[in-house]
């Protein structure tokens, strides 16, 4: 399996950019290498385009989630079964997530490691509000991929080995702001 995706990785890196959009498109719905892989190799060989190497997988991030957005609405959980086979319990957590919180769970999963993919088809199952969706998931993956490549070309090769604790710090960082500000709202009612 590992050698089957390092072999998709080196199909979409040449590819070009146009094999950073296709990625990025795909790992949204389906079980591909990252995008933060090539966008981070891209992004070291020409942090000139950094931004706009960002914005591809922003975008095509964002609509591959639509698609697995409509693969959960229109196949519902024998889909899910299917492709995600031995989940049953990560399903039940997305959904105890979903009841809870909404579209920051897809926030959430958008922005950080957590299986996107997983909750862009979740989304679809359990007929969440497709704006809400749309809204959540662009700026989840926007933040994510601006992010990684800001940080990129400001320090370069230097923070590469980083990347992934500057993400997980920012979401916990996140995470708490939520959580002050929603105390703040109940202790003001």
């Amino acid at each position: 399996m590992h050698e089957l995706l390092a072999q998709m990785n080196n199909l979409f890196q040449s590819l070009g950019v146009q094999g950073l959009a296709l990625n990025s498109f795909i790992e949204s719905f389906f079980l591909v290498p990252p995008p933060d892989i090539l966008l981070i190799a891209m992004d070291l060989a020409k942090p000139e385009r950094a931004l706009y190497y960002a914005t591809i997988c922003t975008i095509f991030s964002a609509l591959g989630g639509v698609v697995g957005y409509l693969i959960g609405f229109w196949g519902g959980r024998p889909v899910f079964n299917f492709l995600f086979r031995n989940k049953h319990e990560q399903f039940d957590n997305v959904e105890k997530l979903y009841n809870k919180y909404g579209s920051i769970a897809v926030f959430l999963s958008a922005f950080t490691p957590i299986p996107y993919k997983i909750f862009t088809i979740a989304s679809g199952i359990l007929n969440m509000n497709f704006p809400q969706f749309l809204l959540a998931s662009f700026v989840g993956r926007g933040l994510r991929f601006y992010l990684v490549s800001i940080v990129l070309m400001f320090f370069g090769e230097a923070i590469k080995q980083y990347i992934e604790l500057v993400i997980i710090g920012v979401t916990l960082l996140i995470i708490i702001f939520f959580v002050v500000l929603y105390k703040k709202r109940h202790v003001i009612k």
